[in-house]
C-alpha cells in the first residue's frame, strides 16, 4: 500500500480529534449527572443549577479551559426519544398573514380563495401557493390581486410594495416576500420566548419556506404550560367594559328570546342569586324563571358584579358563545351596545354551596366599535416583569412608551370619571379588569393582576417582552417523551449495541481467524470515528440513530468480507499472500464492487436524509457517516495490519479450521430453477397486492393524523375494555397492548382538525377522567399528563400529527421510495452501461418492497408488536432498498467480471459460475446483518421493534431476490445476439 505513512498519520490525527470531541460529551454528562443528584426530582432546581455554572470552568486541557456552556455546545446532543422533552412543529397561519396584508379585505373573491386554499391544499403544497391557485380560478381574470380593496391598499403601497399597475405574478412575489418576513418575525418572537423559558439546549428551526417552525425543548416536562407559551399570539389589548347593570337588560331579553327557540335542558344545580337573576325575577322564583326554563341564566353558577356579568362553568362557554353570535340575539343590542364584544376571563377556582372546589370563568362585555378595535393596543408595551401586587399576590408589571403613556393616561382618566373598568385582554382572555380610583395614571406603568401563580406571571411577562406573533401559531405536530422512557430507550439501545458488537466481532474471529482480528480493530476505530464526527457536527443522537450505528457494525465488516473473500480466491488460484492481497485491494479485485455497492447505499441514505425528519434524519445521519468511516477503516486500517503480517510472519490465510471448506466447491444452477422462483415470487407478489388492497395497513398517525398516547398502568390491562371506555368519550379510539401488558398505546382522531391549547388540554383531561379509575388514589391530572424524573405511571409519551402535516409526510414517503429507486437505476445504468443491469436491480427492489408491504398487510392484526406504517417504516423500506441494491451490485459486478473474462461455457453457465463465486460473501454478510437485526429486535425496545422487523424481513428477501430475481431478469432481457457474442468470445479466448 502506497503512502502508508500518510495514512497512519491521518488515522492517528483523526483518532485524536475524535477523542478530543468526545471528551466534551463525557464532561457534560458528568456535570449533568451532578446537577440531577443536587436537584433530586426538582427539574427547575436542576435547570437553575446548570444555569448558575454556565460560565464556570469545568474542563481543562492544561493549555486551555472550557466553561460548561462551551462544553455543552460541543457535546453529542441526545434526541427527545433519549433525553425526554417536548418537540412541536408550529404552523404560522399564512391565512391570517394574508388577511392582515389585505387589511381584512371584504372582497368575496379574496375570502372565497382563502377558504378554498384551506380546503384544497395538497400534500407538500404551501398555503400561499394554494391561495394563489384558488384566486386565479375564482377571479378568472375579473379581479386582480393589485385591486385597492385587496393588496394595493395604503399599508402595502410605497417602495417594495404593491401598486395598482402590477400584474398578479408581480404581486405574488411581493406577497411571498411579506409572508416570509412575517414568518421570520414569528421565528424571532418564539426564539426570545424559548430562550427565557429555562430549559437546557433548546432548539428552534425554520423548516424551509413552509411557514413551519420546529421547536425542541429537551428536558421540558410541563406539557400544557409549554403549548400555551408557544401558541399564545400575545395580542395584548386594553378595552373599556360595560357593567352588569348596563348589559343586564340585554341578557334578560336574550334569555327570553332563547326560551322560544331553544329547548333548555333541565339541570339540578343551585343557581346563585346574582344581580342578573335579581334583574329578571326581583329575587322571587317565578314560573318564568323556574329551573330549566332559562338557557342563559340557568348556566350561571356564581354571582357577578361590576364588569363581571356572571361566573359560568368552562364546559358551558361554547354554548353561551354560540348564543351571543346569533344574529337574532345580537339584534337585541341597541345603540353603541350593538358593537359589544363578549369575552371570558382566565379560569379560576371557587367554593360552591357545599364548599367543594369548582372551576369557573367570568363573563365580560367589552365596549366595541364598528371596526372592532380596542381602545389601546399592546404594541406600546416596551418592557414587562413578574412582580407582586399590593396584596402580595403574583402580578405582571408593564412599562409603555411615550405614545402608550399618553393614551393610558387618557384611558384611565375616562375610566375614573365614568367610574368604569379597563379590561386587560391577552389573546381574547381577560386577565383583570380593574377600576381607577385615584385619577388618571401618568407615566405609562401599569399592572396585570389576577388569580396567577408565580410560574404564570413569569410566562406572561416573558411573552409580553418577546412581543406578539404576527399571526396565530398552530401546533400541527407534537411529541412528548418522558425522561424515564428516554432512559429506557438508552438502556435498550446500549444493550443492543454491545451485544451486536460482540456478535459481529465473534463471527469475524470464527470465520477469518487472524484477519478477523484486524477487521475487528478496524471496526473499533470505525466506531470511534463515527462518534467523533457526530460530536464535531453537533448531530443529534436518536434511538433510530443508535439503530443506524448498530447496523453500521454489520455493514462495516462488509467491505472486509468482500476483500477477504477475494483474497481467498486468489490464494486458491496459487498466488502468494502478497500478490493475493494486492489484487484483492485493486480496482479489478474488490474495490470496484465495494465502490458500486456503497455509492448506491449512500444515494439511498441521502434520499432518507432529505425526505426524513426528526429521528429518521438522525438514522440517516448515522448511516451515512457509518458508510464513509467504515470504508476508510476497512480499506486502510485493516490493510495496515495485513501488510505488517506480510512483512513479518506471512501466515495469513483468511480462514479457520471451522470455515476452511465453506463454499469452496459450491455449484448450484440458479438459472435452472428460475421458472420456479418466478412462479414463487409472482404468487407472493399477487398475494401481497391483494392483501394491500383488501386488508390494508395499520397506518400510524404520521400518515392519517391523530393523537397517540403511550400510557402505563399499575396492573395488566385489557385493550378491548379500555377501548370500549374511550370510545364512549372520544367517539372512536384504537387501543393496543404496547410491550408489557400494563402498557397501552391509545390513538384517537378526536378534534384533530381543531387547533389551540384549549383543545389539547380538553383531550388530555378527557383521557385522564376516563382512565383515572384504573389507578390508585393520588394520581392527579398533572402527574398523569406531565413528565417527571422516574415517572412510571400515566402518559409516558404522547404525539399529535395534524391532517395537513400527515398528508405532507405521506407525500414525502411516496417520493422518497420512488426517488430512491430511480436514482439507483440511473447510477447502475451509468456504472454498468447496460440498462438490463438497472432493470434487474429495480425488479429485485420492487419485489422486496412489495414483499415487505405484503407481510405487514397480512400480519398487522395479530402480531404481538406494533406493525404501523409510519415514518420509521419508510426509513426501514429505504434501508431495505439500500441493502438489496448492495447485494445485487456485488453479484452484478462478478457477473460483469466473468462475462468480460475468459471463463469457458455457455452464457448461462458463465453467469451461474459468477453467482456461485459470490455465495460466501453474500451468505456471510446476510447472516451477519440478520444476527445484528435479531439482537436489536429482541433487545432494542418496543418503540423500534416494528421498524427492525421490516428490515429483518427485507434483508432476508433482499438476499433471495439478488440471487433469484435480479440476475435471471438481467439474463432474460439480454438479447440472444449479445449472449451469442459473449459465448463466441469466451470460446476463442
Amino acid at each position: 500500500m502506497q503512502n502508508k505513512g500518510l495514512i497512519k498519520f491521518f488515522a492517528i490525527l483523526f483518532a485524536l480529534v475524535s477523542i478530543y470531541q468526545l471528551s466534551f460529551t463525557f464532561v457534560s454528562s458528568k456535570v449533568k449527572s451532578d446537577a440531577k443528584a443536587f436537584a433530586g426530582t426538582n427539574p427547575e432546581k436542576e435547570v437553575k443549577y446548570l444555569d448558575s455554572i454556565g460560565k464556570e470552568k469545568v474542563f481543562s486541557l492544561g493549555f486551555t479551559d472550557f466553561t460548561f456552556n462551551e462544553v455543552k455546545d460541543k457535546q453529542i446532543n441526545k434526541g427527545l426519544d433519549l433525553e425526554g422533552g417536548i418537540n412541536v412543529i408550529l404552523q404560522i397561519s399564512v391565512k391570517d398573514i394574508l388577511k392582515g396584508l389585505s387589511n381584512n379585505s371584504k372582497n368575496p373573491v379574496f375570502n372565497k380563495s382563502l377558504a378554498d386554499a384551506t380546503a384544497n391544499q395538497r400534500g407538500n403544497q404551501s398555503y400561499i401557493d394554494a391561495f394563489f391557485e384558488a384566486f386565479e380560478a375564482n377571479s378568472n381574470g375579473t379581479v386582480k390581486l393589485a385591486s385597492p380593496d385587496i393588496f394595493a391598499n395604503r399599508s402595502l403601497q410605497g417602495d417594495g410594495g404593491v401598486s395598482f399597475q402590477m400584474t398578479d405574478s408581480q404581486v405574488q412575489k411581493v406577497i411571498k416576500r411579506k409572508v416570509d418576513e412575517s414568518v421570520e418575525s414569528a421565528f424571532g418572537v418564539l426564539r426570545k420566548r424559548i430562550d427565557k423559558f429555562g430549559v437546557t439546549q433548546p432548539n428552534i428551526q425554520k423548516l424551509g419556506e413552509t411557514g413551519r417552525i420546529l421547536v425542541e425543548l429537551p428536558g421540558a416536562k410541563d406539557v400544557d404550560r409549554i403549548k400555551k407559551l408557544l401558541q399564545s399570539t400575545a395580542q395584548l389589548e386594553f378595552w373599556e367594559t360595560y357593567k352588569v347593570e348596563e348589559i343586564g337588560n340585554f341578557i334578560m331579553a336574550a334569555n327570553e328570546a332563547l326560551k322560544k327557540t331553544e329547548v333548555a335542558k333541565v339541570e339540578t344545580k343551585t343557581v346563585a342569586k346574582d344581580s342578573l337573576s335579581a334583574l329578571l325575577t326581583d329575587g322571587k322564583d317565578s314560573t318564568a324563571t323556574k329551573k330549566g326554563n332559562n338557557p342563559i341564566i340557568d348556566k350561571i353558577v356564581a354571582q357577578g358584579g361590576g364588569p363581571v356579568l356572571g361566573l359560568f362553568s368552562p364546559k358551558d362557554t361554547a354554548v353561551i358563545n354560540s348564543y351571543f353570535k346569533r344574529a337574532d340575539i345580537r339584534v337585541l343590542l341597541t345603540g353603541d351596545q350593538r358593537y359589544a364584544k363578549f369575552v371570558w376571563g382566565k379560569p379560576t377556582t371557587i367554593k360552591d354551596a357545599k364548599q367543594k372546589d369548582i372551576e369557573v370563568v367570568e363573563l365580560y362585555a367589552l365596549k366595541g366599535n364598528r371596526d372592532n378595535v380596542a381602545a389601546m393596543g399592546g404594541g406600546v408595551v416596551t418592557d414587562a416583569s413578574d412582580t407582586f401586587d399590593q396584596m402580595g399576590k403574583p402580578a405582571v408589571s408593564m412599562q409603555m412608551n411615550n405614545l402608550g403613556a399618553k393614551g393610558w393616561e387618557e384611558l384611565t382618566g375616562r375610566a375614573y370619571t365614568q367610574k368604569s373598568n379597563i379590561a386587560i385582554v391577552l389573546d381574547d382572555i381577560v386577565y383583570s379588569a380593574p377600576g381607577v380610583s385615584s385619577g388618571p395614571i401618568a407615566g405609562g406603568r401599569s399592572e396585570i393582576s389576577g388569580s396567577f401563580d408565580v410560574t404564570e406571571t413569569k410566562d406572561l411577562a416573558n411573552v409580553l417582552r418577546a412581543g406578539k406573533l404576527p399571526a396565530a401559531a398552530e401546533i400541527i405536530q407534537s411529541e412528548v417523551v418522558g425522561p424515564s422512557l428516554g432512559q429506557e430507550a438508552i438502556d435498550h439501545g446500549t444493550d443492543s449495541a454491545i451485544i451486536g458488537l460482540l456478535l459481529v466481532s465473534l463471527w469475524m474471529l470464527v470465520y477469518y481467524g487472524k484477519a478477523g482480528w484486524y477487521a475487528n480493530i478496524a471496526l473499533a476505530v470505525n466506531l470511534l470515528f463515527m462518534f467523533g464526527i457526530l460530536a464535531s457536527l453537533g448531530a443529534v443522537l436518536t434511538l433510530p440513530g443508535i439503530a443506524g450505528i448498530v447496523l453500521t457494525m454489520g455493514t462495516a465488516v462488509d467491505a472486509n468480507i468482500i476483500i477477504y473473500e477475494r483474497a481467498k480466491e486468489e490464494l486458491r488460484a496459487g498466488l502468494s499472500l502478497d500478490q493475493a492481497v494486492k489484487i484483492s485491494y485493486s480496482w479489478k479485485g474488490a474495490m470496484r464492487s465495494i465502490v458500486d455497492a456503497n455509492v448506491t447505499h449512500i444515494l439511498i441514505g441521502g434520499v432518507l436524509f432529505i425526505f426524513g425528519s426528526g429521528p429518521i434524519k438522525g438514522f440517516a445521519t448515522t448511516l451515512l457517516i457509518g458508510i464513509i468511516t467504515s470504508l476508510f477503516t476497512s480499506i486502510f486500517i485493516a490493510r495496515i495490519f495485513i501488510d505488517r503480517n506480510i512483512a513479518g510472519k506471512n501466515d495469513l490465510s483468511f480462514v479457520t479450521k471451522f470455515s476452511k471448506d465453506f463454499f469452496t466447491n459450491f455449484h448450484f444452477d440458479f438459472l435452472g430453477i428460475k421458472k420456479w422462483t418466478y412462479v414463487f415470487s409472482a404468487v407472493v407478489t399477487i398475494v401481497s397486492l391483494v392483501s394491500i388492497f383488501t386488508n390494508g395497513f395499520d397506518q400510524g398517525v404520521d400518515f392519517v393524523g391523530g393523537r397517540t398516547f403511550q400510557v402505563r398502568f399499575e396492573k395488566p390491562m385489557q385493550a378491548e375494555v379500555v377501548k370500549d371506555e374511550l370510545t364512549k368519550v372520544f367517539g372512536s379510539a384504537e387501543v393496543k397492548t404496547f410491550g408489557n401488558e400494563n402498557q397501552l398505546k391509545i390513538t384517537t382522531k378526536y378534534k384533530i382538525q381543531e387547533s389551540g391549547t384549549a383543545v389539547d388540554e380538553e383531550v388530555n383531561k378527557m383521557l385522564y377522567e376516563s382512565l383515572k379509575q384504573n389507578y390508585s388514589a393520588g394520581l392527579t391530572y398533572d402527574k398523569f399528563i406531565n413528565s417527571s424524573e422516574g415517572k412510571k405511571l400515566g402518559v409516558v409519551q404522547q404525539s399529535k400529527v395534524g391532517p395537513t402535516v400527515a398528508e405532507d409526510i405521506k407525500t414525502n414517503a411516496y417520493w422518497a421510495v420512488l426517488g430512491a429507486m430511480l436514482i439507483v437505476f440511473l447510477y447502475l445504468l451509468v456504472s454498468f452501461r447496460k440498462w438490463q443491469y438497472g432493470l434487474g436491480a429495480i425488479a429485485a427492489v420492487a419485489h422486496d418492497v412489495i414483499f415487505v408491504l405484503g407481510v405487514y398487510s397480512l400480519c398487522w392484526k395479530f402480531m404481538p408488536f406494533g406493525m404501523e406504517i409510519d415514518q420509521h417504516f419508510i426509513a426501514a423500506i429505504l434501508t431495505v432498498i439500500g441493502y438489496s441494491m448492495n447485494d445485487t451490485v456485488i453479484v452484478f459486478d462478478r457477473v460483469r467480471e466473468f462475462l468480460d473474462g475468459k471463463t469457458k461455457g455457455t452464457f448461462g453457465e458463465i453467469v451461474n459460475k459468477s453467482i456461485n463465486s459470490t455465495m460466501s460473501r453474500t451468505i456471510n454478510t446476510s447472516l451477519t446483518m440478520i444476527g445484528v437485526l435479531l439482537i436489536m429486535f429482541i433487545f432494542g425496545g418496543e418503540s423500534i421493534r416494528g421498524f427492525i422487523f421490516a428490515m429483518l424481513i427485507g434483508i432476508v428477501v433482499g438476499t433471495y431476490s439478488s440471487l433469484f430475481i435480479a440476475t435471471p431478469v438481467l439474463v432474460d432481457t439480454i438479447s440472444r445476439e449479445d449472449k451469442k457474442n459473449v459465448e463466441i468470445k469466451h470460446q476463442q479466448s
